[in-house]
């Protein structure tokens, strides 16, 4: 009698079959990796300039958009150029030990490299100015900066962390007047006030958990 089957096909199934449970294993872990939480908040990112937003933002006061100039406009809220630090440095602390990389870079025109903070994968796609237009505040998503002597990372940045914010939009939205505000206000403090706001943006809730919303 012809045998059907070749000797090794036993072999190729198993081998098949091996392959194919760890190409499952490789994906749960990525997709784990993808959606987990952190267990604690990130420590402050070392800079080339120890910048304070504790010191700029809580005790001078500086508005949040006089540094980050795109947050309103554009997909990145900004990193400021050198001059708009040299606004107040050129005259203030300028020979200070820690403003010396700041004081090199104005003089050479060789940029700094600052740290992110924040930094998304790839395959997401994040928008400043939709959030800010939709009166998502900016505590929201990067805490109490005010008091913050270095910035460090808050928000996990996790699929189910943005989830939460997508399903339930009227717990995270403020009046966009308030949007650059420092204060401690807890989600869905005013559930009332949420719901118009929802409404009043014209947030579609029923889109916001479409995956092309944030992976294009």
């Amino acid at each position: 009698m012809a045998q059907v089957f070749h000797p090794r096909s036993g072999l190729y199934a198993k081998l098949a079959m091996l392959a194919f449970a760890m190409l499952l294993a490789a994906a749960i872990f990525a997709w784990r990796s993808v959606t987990a939480e952190p267990e604690s908040e990130s420590e402050a990112v070392e800079q080339p300039v120890p910048f304070s937003h504790q010191h700029h933002v809580g005790e001078v006061g500086i508005d949040c958009r006089y540094c980050h100039a795109g947050v309103e406009t554009d997909a990145f809220a900004g990193i400021p150029p050198v001059s708009t630090c040299m606004t107040c440095h050129s005259q203030l602390f300028t020979d200070q030990p820690p403003l010396a990389p700041l004081v090199e870079s104005w003089r050479t025109g060789v940029p700094l490299r600052w740290n992110r903070v924040y930094d998304l994968p790839g395959f997401v796609y994040f928008d400043h100015s939709i959030h800010v237009a939709k009166g998502v505040g900016c505590v929201s998503c990067h805490g109490r900066v005010d008091r913050m002597p270095l910035m460090r990372r808050v928000a996990p940045l996790s699929m189910k962390w943005c989830l939460d914010c997508h399903r339930h939009p009227e717990r995270f939205v403020r009046p966009r007047e308030e949007a650059f505000a420092m204060d401690d206000r807890e989600p869905g403090d005013d559930d009332a006030l949420g719901m118009h706001l929802v409404d009043a943006y014209r947030i579609d809730r029923r889109r916001l958990t479409d995956c092309s919303v944030c992976h294009r």
